[in-house]
């Protein structure tokens, strides 16, 4: 058996997360300080969506047919650093837009690679998944609670810098990771569209487009929704955090619960308590207690729900179809449900103001509730070959 990486992948994890800890909570203020209207803000954002629906598949395929997943992580690394470097000397709308373009385009492009590339280092202990994943909530929160701190004492386009560091820091471990022994080849093969054909996985794809849309007011408006209630930016960023910590929380516990409970009463929990957090931000803002309940419930609305979607994709798309199935995994949640709840939050944050648009928010967590309930059975998760139920890797993530 050969060597785990373990601190090589965890430091990938770190820097990965760290990038969304130090970007999503306070880019949109940043872009608001630069006179941007919420519906641009929402569309600059809304480009971290609109390139996971179909950049993580394209750069999935590639690395299949070419066999050369770590080179595309290092490549894509590369690149979004890059792209990046060009919010230091644009500041027109339309410049902005095609940077966020850039970077987006390459940074969606590695986790799925990095993911399938950790499953395979796992491969005789996947058990200890949690155990590297768990650094990237620790970034996330290292990088959240930091740059709020400093933002409270610099101005906010110090923040360019603090995301920079960020992407250097990935493309660091994205040169040290190594390839891993692929498992997949020996592995007996289905076709990914008849895969995808399944009452079951269109029903799970289907609520996962509408978690991720749940949470687009979330991602894009909630740092600027605290903000203009008089959060402090420090404060903001312990809310993101304890959201986080809330979700560590859940990767500890969350075998347990897994085989206690199974894969569908999880998710079932999950967007139920969706429907509840949304409701909460969106009108009980003033209400600091409340919002510190809304934030734990992120170990459930994005940490279980996550842990049991990745699990169920894990199980249904075997063999090499590994691959592809995180990327349309990524591509259809993170994608084209991000990049809907983006734009509908952008349009009606101004239309209709911040509590309605959280209202539609807990409409689409509703939407995922039904498809799941309508379109999967319990019986649904065992093991893809017909046997008894495998072990599930636990995963979270942003």
């Amino acid at each position: 058996m050969h060597a785990l990486p373990y601190w090589r992948l965890s430091g990938y994890y770190f820097f990965y997360f760290a990038f969304i800890g130090a970007f999503s909570p306070y880019f949109g203020l940043y872009l608001q300080s630069l006179s941007f209207s919420a519906w641009d803000i929402g569309l600059l954002m809304s480009q971290m969506q609109l390139m996971r629906l179909f950049a993580p598949y394209l750069w999935g395929a590639l690395a299949d047919r070419l066999g050369q997943r770590v080179a595309i992580v290092r490549l894509a690394g590369f690149l979004s650093l890059i792209g990046f470097s060009i919010f230091f000397v644009v500041r027109s709308f339309e410049a902005m837009l095609l940077a966020m373009a850039l970077l987006a385009f390459f940074w969606s492009a590695a986790l799925p690679l990095v993911e399938t590339l950790t499953f395979d280092h796992l491969r005789e202990q996947p058990a200890r998944y949690s155990r590297i994943r768990l650094w990237g909530s620790i970034g996330f929160i290292v990088a959240v609670m930091g740059t709020g701190a400093l933002l409270d004492r610099l101005p906010l386009s110090a923040l360019l810098w603090v995301i920079a560091a960020t992407l250097a820091g990935i493309l660091i471990y994205a040169l040290a990771v190594p390839e891993a022994p692929s498992h997949g080849a020996t592995e007996a093969q289905r076709p990914v569209g008849e895969i995808l054909r399944q009452r079951r996985v269109m029903a799970l794809f289907a609520a996962c487009v509408a978690m991720s849309a749940a949470h687009g007011a979330l991602y894009v408006f909630y740092s600027i929704h605290l903000a203009e209630h008089h959060y402090s930016t420090f404060l903001v960023g312990c809310l993101w955090s304890l959201g986080v910590v809330a979700e560590i929380v859940v990767f500890f516990f969350m075998v347990g619960l897994l085989r206690r409970f199974g894969l569908r009463t999880i998710l079932l929990l999950s967007f139920a308590a969706a429907i509840a957090r949304f409701l909460m931000i969106g009108w009980g803002v003033d209400n600091v207690p409340l919002i510190v309940v809304a934030q734990l419930l992120h170990g459930l609305t994005f940490g279980a729900y996550h842990a049991a979607a990745i699990a169920a994709v894990n199980r249904w798309f075997p063999g090499r179809c590994q691959a592809r199935g995180q990327a349309l995994y990524s591509s259809l949640s993170f994608g084209a449900g991000g990049l809907l709840g983006s734009l509908l939050s952008g349009w009606s944050w101004d239309a209709w103001g911040a509590a309605s648009t959280y209202t539609m928010s807990s409409a689409f967590a509703l939407l995922g509730l039904i498809c799941v309930a309508a379109g999967v059975k319990r019986s649904d998760f065992d093991d893809p070959g017909g046997g008894r139920s495998a072990p599930v890797p636990v995963s979270g993530g942003k």
